[in-house]
């Protein structure tokens, strides 16, 4: 199933928007929004491997939504455009959009744009098939840093921060933190979920490896102080709540 978000700030074009995904049986829709900024908060929390929003919208318009998200060929969430207005297409395929829905389109339209997305979600799972292939489940990934090519223990990691376009990454063993060009997702493709968690936009953290739990901060092993994000913070309770100790 492809996870997937709906976004257009006129009801009766969301109501029909919504209508034709849950037409089609390989769309999950898990939320349906009446902005752009609506939508951020969704993507911020949970993942989305797909997006079908309008253009023309107040407060943040659908194109300056698609330049402020993670989104190339190899990453990040598709995009299909809809809107009434024709001379936006070539602007919606300098964004890397995939599709582009000319208001008012048929289901058969909606449907070939779906399709495209689901070549695209194909397309991207075999490339990830491979980098796991040449990764291996040794708990062992290999990262370019330094004009180096450095070796790095997965449980070993205490957490990752994000810095504009690389990542610092905190390892014990290691005096200094690892400098590489990578995106928080790619990484994040890489570690088991079950003991990674994201608590900010700018971090990451090995659940081992957390002392203390103040107010919005996590202390991690090193006595490092790092903050919990509001968009993250109620993932990151329920968390802690599975593993508190009670009578």
């Amino acid at each position: 199933m492809i996870r997937c978000i709906a976004i257009d700030d006129e009801p009766l074009a969301l109501k029909k928007l919504v209508t034709y995904i849950k037409k089609i049986p390989y769309l999950e829709l898990v939320a349906q929004c009446h902005s752009a900024l609506e939508a951020q908060k969704i993507i911020d929390q949970q993942e989305v491997e797909a997006i079908f929003l309008d253009i023309n919208m107040p407060d943040l318009n659908g194109m300056d939504f698609a330049k402020s998200i993670e989104q190339d060929h190899s990453r990040g969430p598709i995009l299909v455009f809809t809107t009434a207005y024709s001379e936006y297409a070539i602007e919606g395929y300098k964004a890397n959009g995939v599709g582009y829905l000319l208001k008012p389109y048929g289901f058969d339209e909606f449907e070939a744009a779906a399709q495209k997305v689901r070549d695209v979600c194909e397309i991207r799972q075999q490339a990830k098939d491979e980098v796991s292939t040449q990764i291996g489940d040794d708990g062992i990934i290999y990262v370019k840093s330094d004009y180096k090519i450095v070796r790095i223990n997965i449980e070993q990691i205490r957490y990752i921060e994000a810095m504009s376009e690389y990542l610092r990454i905190s390892c014990e063993g290691k005096d200094k933190p690892v400098i590489v060009l990578l995106s928080m997702k790619k990484i994040e493709e890489h570690l088991p979920s079950n003991k990674f968690m994201r608590i900010h936009r700018s971090f990451i953290i090995n659940l081992d490896k957390v002392s203390e739990v103040k107010k919005n901060h996590v202390l991690m092993e090193g006595d490092v102080s790092l903050p919990i994000g509001d968009n993250y913070k109620d993932a990151f309770i329920n968390y802690l709540n599975s593993k508190i100790l009670t009578k």
